[in-house]
């Protein structure tokens, strides 16, 4: 039996195609503050299923510490305890240091399927806006994306020009 592996970049200046989940979250952060190049499908998806695992496993423990330590108040409600703010405030840290290598993750995602990376700032537009970034993080790569590699240069055709008269 044959496996095929994906071809490793040579530097992180590529987009790594069918890169693993760990591979995946490491270069999220090495690639920081990086907003041009393109990232693969698996680059930004294994990225997103992390961070959603980690706050699914964040909200299940601030709700088992929010009815462990909760009590009852003199009106009959029940009050979920201080222990809460822990996994809390552990998420919030975890997404204030997200910030930005998400934007710039989604930025490149959006380059490598073709398409601007201003077209992140359509979340702005509530509801719908999101589902067009899904959508556009959904679509597979394309060739042409490379122009947004780093030192890509634009090359110009120049439009045919009519025979010489004769």
């Amino acid at each position: 039996m044959t496996t095929t592996s994906a071809a490793v970049p040579s530097s992180l200046d590529q987009p790594y195609y069918g890169i693993g989940p760990v591979d995946a979250v490491k270069r999220f952060f090495q690639k920081y503050s990086t907003f041009t190049g393109r990232a693969s499908r698996s680059e930004y998806w294994w990225v997103t299923l992390a961070f959603s695992i980690v706050y699914l496993i964040l909200g299940v423990l601030a709700g088992i510490l929010g009815a462990a330590t909760s009590t009852v108040n003199a009106e009959g409600v029940t009050e979920p305890g201080v222990a809460l703010a822990v996994p809390l405030v552990i998420g919030f840290i975890i997404g204030l240091a997200a910030i930005v290598p998400g934007i710039a993750v989604t930025v490149r995602r959006l380059h490598d399927a073709n398409f601007s990376g201003l077209l992140y700032f359509i979340n702005a537009v509530p509801y719908v806006g999101s589902f067009v970034i899904l959508v556009l993080t959904i679509m597979p790569s394309n060739p042409a994306g490379a122009r947004y590699d780093v030192g890509a240069t634009t090359v110009v055709i120049p439009a045919p020009q009519a025979p010489p008269a004769v």
